[in-house]
């Protein structure tokens, strides 16, 4: 049964599904051509957690600290000192960077909101 929403015919389908099938089987890119083959990172790419890219005290790596904080703390996990939340980010299956930053804070700290771990991880309090 052929519904109005599809934008491609059953033989283009069927086209795309063999040209991807080698590529899916292998794991990596089979064309021939260099220009169909997605471009690699270069060595100087920023990761994506090894520290705040814009500086440390940057409004925007303070943004980016509390986000990646924020998707694997809920408001649940404070109070807390970083022993407790460097657990559970490891239990949440956070980066690596993240859990050791988190962790090499100082212990007898304690943080009652993901804003205050961000500046504290920022280098902002």
């Amino acid at each position: 049964m052929q519904r109005g929403s599809d934008r491609l015919s059953v033989h283009r389908d069927d086209e795309m599904k063999h040209e991807l099938k080698g590529m899916l089987r292998s794991g990596h890119p089979t064309r021939a051509e260099e220009w169909h083959d997605p471009e690699p990172a270069a060595d100087d790419d920023p990761e994506v957690w090894s520290g705040p890219v814009g500086g440390l005290g940057s409004p925007a790596s303070l943004e980016r600290v509390r986000m990646e904080l924020a998707r694997h703390l809920s408001r649940a996990a404070f109070p807390a000192t970083p022993g407790e939340l460097a657990r559970k980010l490891r239990r949440r299956n956070a980066p690596g960077g993240l859990v050791d930053a988190v962790a090499g804070l100082p212990r007898e700290g304690r943080y009652e909101t993901v804003q205050q771990l961000a500046k504290a991880l920022a280098g902002g309090g």
